[in-house]
């Protein structure tokens, strides 16, 4: 089972789970735990091989990471901890986990909160993983990582978004990164079915204006999906809960109060 903590709120009982990115952990919400636990029960977790989710024996030996494996992962934690239902937080890849399970188990899902949100691969992104996944195995992975990050968030002021993304990053080994960057290859279809099938579960995704390789698509979709609501954060980056953590957290707080 995933590594988790969670924070119990003595009188409310709404769940917040919170699905950090690829090469991150449940660390990156530092900033929004103490907030939300003092309104919800909160829920932390890493993802497989990410923090303190550790490899295990049977996974070295086996390849199969899937988007519906890892989702399966957090329904889980959230079956062990008697959560039948939850508003989720999530940024970047955590984003997918939490569309993807929204697809799969909608009673599960309250509404969604999506930072950074990933729901289309532009020209960029894609000839970025195409070279990624040519040189995987023959480059260190920390320096596609850095590279990955920097195109991403390569402004001045994402500078503190990606160093704590790298930081996190080095905690990963070899081949547990190379297992998470197959998963690109599932991306595409997915991420189609997600913009061609709206879900009736209320959303919001909160967005950086300089976000320039995500920010478009998520403009477009929540033009289409009547459920979706947009916010922009002005002078933001990718990594909105990072770079503008107080924004985040009261548009947030505020979103899920007032459903």
């Amino acid at each position: 089972m995933l590594h988790y903590n969670t924070y119990e709120h003595s009188t409310s009982d709404q769940w917040i789970t919170f699905v950090h990115g690829a090469g991150g952990s449940s660390s990156i919400w530092f900033k929004q735990l103490r907030v939300f636990k003092a309104h919800f029960n909160v829920l932390l977790l890493d993802l497989r091989g990410h923090g303190r989710s550790k490899p295990s024996l049977k996974d070295s030996f086996t390849e199969d990471y899937t988007f519906d494996v890892i989702t399966e992962d957090i329904l889980q934690v959230m079956d062990h901890c008697n959560i039948k239902s939850s508003h989720f937080v999530g940024i970047s890849l955590g984003t997918i986990l939490i569309r993807n399970l929204a697809e799969n188990y909608p009673e599960r899902v309250e509404s969604m909160i999506m930072g950074g949100a990933i729901m289309r691969m532009n020209v960029r992104s894609r000839f970025l993983i195409k070279m990624g996944m040519i040189f995987k195995s023959v480059v260190p992975y920390m320096f596609l990582y850095k590279l990955f990050a920097f195109v991403i968030m390569p402004r001045k002021n994402h500078k503190k978004s990606r160093n704590l993304f790298v930081n996190e990053a080095k905690k990963l080994y070899q081949k547990e990164f190379i297992r998470w960057f197959r998963l690109t290859s599932e991306i595409k279809p997915l991420l189609s079915l997600f913009r061609q099938k709206p879900v009736d579960i209320p959303s919001i995704y909160i967005m950086g204006e300089q976000d320039y390789l995500f920010l478009p698509a998520i403009e477009k979709l929540t033009k289409a999906h009547k459920k979706a609501q947009l916010f922009v954060v002005q002078n933001c980056g990718h990594v909105v809960n990072v770079d503008q953590p107080q924004v985040f957290n009261q548009q947030a707080i505020n979103f899920i109060k007032g459903l």
